[in-house]
């Protein structure tokens, strides 16, 4: 497939906001596809979801192969992005007027786009940015306006189309089931069992929806996780929910999805990323304490200190998921339990179908419960409310974030916000937000960024609600800091103007705020007053951040509760 069929069908779905629009353009794509690879493009990757190597280009390679390939001054292109911001953009710019000779390039094709890109996650060691520079500068060479726009957004991670897994999904029961929604679940069903989309297309284009509902769980394919949805009382979880329901702890650590093959056991988190040798004593664990053959559970890391046994924050040991050194000097200084809270799959049986009453007492029934080590989360079952009361405080007074309220019939909805499933938590507010912007500091924070601009998610975009400088720390020993953040913050810059940047998407942070206000000073209508950073989320993915819809949940509740309270 020539690869400006698909630049052609990213303009056009790009053209409108409506949905429907957009459902049915990508329906008509779909139609004429014939390279289930071209799936993972739509979305602006090259792999499945679950498949952990990414693309990974920086800005500054971006720029160097821009150059390169147009004949254009490096320092031009930077200059131009700065005033575009939108390094795509400035690739078609360039790329119309480019003075480097054509006479050896192509007709890029799709197939030879994905070769390209995906042999870049895979060089390593010496010379590595001299090939992928190559790489990258051949397809540059060869590409139209149009195609480079889209390659270098591609290549960034930041495609710009405005289509999510659920545009997909409904363009598919569209193109190839005549959007009967009969069907529309099962469909969802098959993209929750394999996560890759390439695998739904290709049974979807054969019509027979029977050959979707064989498509089963995989061990060592890691899902989506369920998502809770949050209410303020007890007393609103059990009306929303029914009595009795399942209580239990809301861990403060971070979400393990643990897989289980015979011998083998593999652990990833909730962003799908293997993180089985980062900790060895999980998989003692698992081996000795969980019976079955082969299994996929849902659980919670959470620390401890190691003398006093005393559970700590997420903070605290949040650094054992990145590290891939001195492992055992880790796990013996930053020790872990595992809480497990629900279970996916057992012994060649997919669990997601069953309520949840059959699946904890599965759990209970096949975990041998060893604490610090691995135990089933801590629950009760009940429809009273003072005990659901002592419950949580038992919760809070064991350093946990709150309790989790769970409907006892509920079946296991992958990568959904489902009413099901509720999280209470003291009132004290906090939200997970992405930062989208900063200004460089001044005096003492010289040269760091300092005053991170925070953003709420609603649907692809991202809306500013505030900013945050509080809870970030001066020395690095101390906790997060400045000059950590900015670190991190640097290789994401889009756009410069002044002191102020502006970043892709990408660090999550935790905050604490007073109260939420109207404002005409952000996009998104609200602002955070006086919100305070308390975690880097680095476990957490974009599609799990607060939701501008959430935020004015929140407005509503915490009216309600200056009215009455």
């Amino acid at each position: 497939m020539k690869y400006s069929k698909l630049a052609e069908f990213y303009e056009e779905v790009s053209s409108t906001t409506k949905r429907l629009e957009k459902i049915d353009i990508v329906s008509k794509f779909l139609k004429h596809l014939d390279n289930k690879e071209v799936m993972y493009l739509l979305l602006g990757d090259i792999y499945p979801e679950y498949d952990e190597r990414r693309i990974g280009i920086s800005n500054q390679l971006a720029i160097k192969a821009i150059s390169k390939a147009t004949g254009t001054d490096s320092k031009k292109v930077v200059q131009e992005w700065k005033a575009i911001g939108d390094i795509g953009k400035v690739a078609e710019k360039f790329t119309l007027h480019k003075r480097q000779s054509t006479l050896h390039s192509h007709i890029l094709t799709t197939e030879k786009v994905l070769e390209n890109l995906r042999k870049l996650p895979e060089l390593e060691g010496k010379g590595t940015v001299g090939k992928k520079l190559s790489l990258i500068t051949e397809l540059l060479t060869s590409a139209t306006p149009i195609e480079a726009l889209y390659l270098v957004r591609t290549l960034i991670g930041d495609l710009r189309i405005g289509i999510q897994e659920s545009t997909i999904k409904y363009g598919i029961l569209k193109a190839f089931f005549k959007n009967n929604k009969d069907y529309e679940y099962k469909i969802q069903q098959a993209i929750d069992n394999t996560n890759d989309l390439a695998i739904v297309f290709e049974i979807a284009k054969k019509g027979k929806i029977r050959d979707l509902e064989k498509v089963q769980l995989e061990i060592g394919k890691p899902i989506k996780v369920m998502l809770a949805q949050k209410v303020v009382k007890i007393e609103d979880g059990f009306k929303a929910l029914g009595t009795p329901c399942a209580i239990e702890y809301k861990y403060d650590g971070f979400r393990l999805i643990i897989h289980k093959q015979r011998n083998k056991v593999i652990l990833f988190t909730r962003r799908l990323e293997n993180v089985t040798k980062q900790f060895p004593e999980v998989v003692e664990y698992v081996l000795k304490y969980v019976k079955g053959d082969s299994f996929i559970l849902d659980s919670e890391a959470i620390g401890y200190h190691k003398k006093t046994k005393e559970y700590t924050e997420f903070q605290s040991i949040s650094q054992r998921i990145r590290r891939k050194y001195d492992i055992e000097k880790l796990q013996k200084d930053l020790p872990v339990e595992i809480n497990v809270f629900d279970i996916l799959y057992y012994n060649g049986k997919s669990q997601l179908e069953e309520p949840f009453k059959k699946r904890t007492a599965l759990i209970k029934k096949i975990i041998r419960n060893h604490p610090y080590k691995i135990i089933h989360a801590k629950q009760i079952i009940t429809g009273n409310i003072k005990k659901a009361k002592e419950f949580y405080k038992k919760a809070l007074k064991d350093n946990q974030e709150g309790i989790m309220m769970k409907n006892l019939n509920a079946t296991y909805k992958p990568g959904r916000r489902v009413g099901n499933m509720l999280k209470i938590k003291p009132e004290e507010r906090d939200l997970d937000l992405v930062i989208t912007g900063a200004e460089y500091g001044t005096g003492k924070r010289s040269g760091w960024m300092s005053s991170f601009i925070l953003s709420c998610r609603k649907g692809n975009k991202y809306l500013e609600v505030g900013k945050v400088g509080t809870g970030i720390k001066e020395k690095s020993e101390q906790g997060v800091s400045f000059e950590e953040l900015t670190k991190k913050l640097k290789p994401l810059i889009i756009k410069e103007e002044g002191k102020k940047v502006w970043f892709k998407p990408k660090i999550i942070v935790s905050v604490t705020y007073q109260e939420i206000q109207k404002s005409p000073n952000y996009n998104s209508g609200w602002a955070l007053r006086f919100p305070r950073f308390t975690a880097l989320r680095i476990d957490k993915p974009l599609s799990e951040i607060t939701t501008l819809e959430e935020i004015e949940i929140d407005f509503k509740h915490q009216k309600k509760n200056y009215r009455y309270g």
